[in-house]
């Protein structure tokens, strides 16, 4: 029987890949430190990955799939490689926010360089920005090629998008359930709505470890849901799952940048992404465990407290005075 041990494993990846492997009849142990949301054929491995040797001590005799859901620097990279000799396939989870258009620009520093231009779709072989302290971009590629470089076995990195499914702390598809519970009537939304930010399931990342597992190459896999909806599209599908509907006000370009309607995949230029890797559905299949688990989350509950991330947004999300403002404005002058 196969095994499959998941740093990070009890978040909202770890979860999607551990409800996987275990329907496939893996042994699955996750580790972290906070024990997981929900029980499940898995085993749960206390471990703080800041202390020196842990993961060895955690590991034990080690496992066929060691996967890593939170690296994020050289040093997790090195840890990873610290305990290959016990491991048979190491997989660590990047972002597709590495990437670099023509002119350097990137997604870490859009707001001071110009938001970048990227080719449709952008394919495993984009490059990436060079490694480094400097972001958070920057600091998942120098884990990327340390890994890389130095793994004597099979390795393999992830490059999802931005990230659909339960358990997440930040829920972007919040943005439109929360308006939608609310009673909102009309929903405006930047760019016309037009705007597309690739999406990932997390059964598509799950998707995409059975089938690195199986196949061993390539070592890098952008990962991606069968279509990259738009804004607009994204609410409807929302929409359809809660069985609640709202006007979607596609906003104009100008003035820009956009007062209103800056809804977590509203970007000035498309961020779509192909995959070597096969997916599993449309965002439209995918996303209802997302919305349902978050309806239930919430219920009764602060949602910052159930989505940290999201609430950390550097604008605010629901002014919803500033909206009905700028709603009834475009009425009058239409």
């Amino acid at each position: 029987m196969a095994s499959a041990f998941i740093i990070g494993g009890t978040g909202q990846i770890g979860i999607g890949v551990a409800k996987r492997l275990a329907r496939e009849g893996w042994t699955v142990r996750l580790a972290s430190r906070t024990p997981p949301p929900l029980e499940g054929l898995w085993r749960h491995v206390p471990f703080d990955h800041r202390e020196p040797g842990a993961l060895a001590t955690a590991i034990g005799h080690g496992a066929d799939l060691l996967m890593d859901c939170i690296a994020f620097d050289e040093p997790d990279a090195d840890k990873l490689l610290s305990v290959e000799a016990s491991v048979g396939h190491i997989i660590a989870v990047s972002s597709a926010s590495v990437y670099r258009d023509e002119h350097g620009r990137t997604l870490d520093e859009a707001s001071q360089c110009g938001f970048p231009c990227f080719p449709v779709p952008i394919g495993e072989n984009q490059p990436t920005v060079e490694p480094g302290p400097k972001t958070y971009s920057t600091r998942k590629v120098a884990m990327e090629k340390r890994l890389l470089d130095h793994a004597q076995g099979r390795a393999t990195i992830l490059r999802p998008a931005a990230i659909h499914g339960p358990y997440s702390k930040h829920a972007r598809e919040w943005w439109f359930v929360r308006r939608l519970l609310d009673g909102r009537q009309r929903i405006p939304l930047a760019y016309g709505g037009r705007s597309r930010f690739q999406t990932t399931s997390v059964a598509a990342i799950a998707e995409a470890v059975v089938w690195a597992v199986e196949e061993g190459e390539p070592s890098i896999l952008n990962v991606a849901d069968a279509d990259a909806p738009t804004a607009a599209e994204i609410g409807k599908a929302i929409m359809a799952t809660m069985d609640r509907y709202a006007d979607i006000v596609g906003l104009s370009d100008e003035p820009y940048p956009p007062s209103a309607g800056m809804s977590p995949w509203s970007v000035e230029c498309p961020v779509v992404c192909s995959s070597l890797a096969p997916n599993a559905g449309t965002y439209k299949e995918t996303v209802p465990d997302a919305v349902l688990w978050l309806i239930e989350a919430t219920r009764n509950r602060d949602w910052r407290s159930v989505l940290p991330q999201l609430a950390a947004y550097p604008w605010e999300q629901f002014d919803y005075e500033r909206e009905d403002n700028l709603l009834s404005a475009l009425s009058r002058s239409a």
